[in-house]
């Protein structure tokens, strides 16, 4: 299963994430707490071991903003967030070569085309909050499991058959990351251990 650490923006997270080595980080281009300007993430991506891809998380932005980060190899995933429709997601992809993550929840989404993978979150994206993971339905396209998945529930999180996890604050005390709590959540996704 792979794993993804989400919402970093400070060296110091990116030195966590070289150390622990999951498969994918991610920046949040989106206002939040956590948001990153290209500038930033150019930084932060330059410091970051090349073995771990680089996912950019966006809500309702415009497309050209997207594009450029793709271009300039800030990114290597996107991740929409917002209210993307169909119409948009088609769009981009005409745009762009790399993979598309849609977030969606399970008690309200829709089927795309043009993507590459789905993300299934709590209501409220990033609110670190769990949902009932059995409600996910079967799914022709491989997910991304959030939502409020910390080192209390990673073995319940183990068992949903998904592609991987996307973890936030469940790696953070007081609000940022915590470097030990990287460490032990991934070893347990990647190795059984904590």
């Amino acid at each position: 299963m792979k794993i993804k650490i989400c919402g970093l923006f400070r060296n110091e997270d990116i030195d966590a994430v070289n150390e622990a080595m999951p498969d994918y980080i991610r920046f949040v281009f989106a206002k939040s707490r956590r948001q990153v300007t290209k500038a930033e993430a150019m930084n932060l991506s330059q410091r970051l071991h090349p073995k771990i891809k680089k996912v950019g998380v966006f809500v309702d932005s415009d497309i050209h903003d997207i594009v450029m980060l793709v271009q300039e190899n800030i990114i290597d995933m996107v991740q929409l967030h917002g209210h993307e429709d169909q119409s948009y997601i088609s769009n981009l992809r005409k745009n762009i070569n790399i993979p598309i993550i849609k977030a969606v929840n399970v008690d309200n989404f829709n089927l795309y085309t043009d993507i590459d993978y789905y993300l299934f979150d709590s209501i409220i994206a990033g609110s670190g909050q769990c949902f009932d993971w059995r409600k996910i339905p079967q799914m022709k396209l491989p997910f991304f499991l959030a939502g409020g998945i910390d080192l209390n529930n990673i073995d319940d999180a183990l068992k949903v058959d998904c592609l991987g996890l996307d973890i936030s604050s469940g790696v953070e005390t007081n609000g940022y990351k915590d470097k030990e709590k990287i460490k032990r959540i991934v070893r347990k996704v990647k190795y059984g251990n904590r």
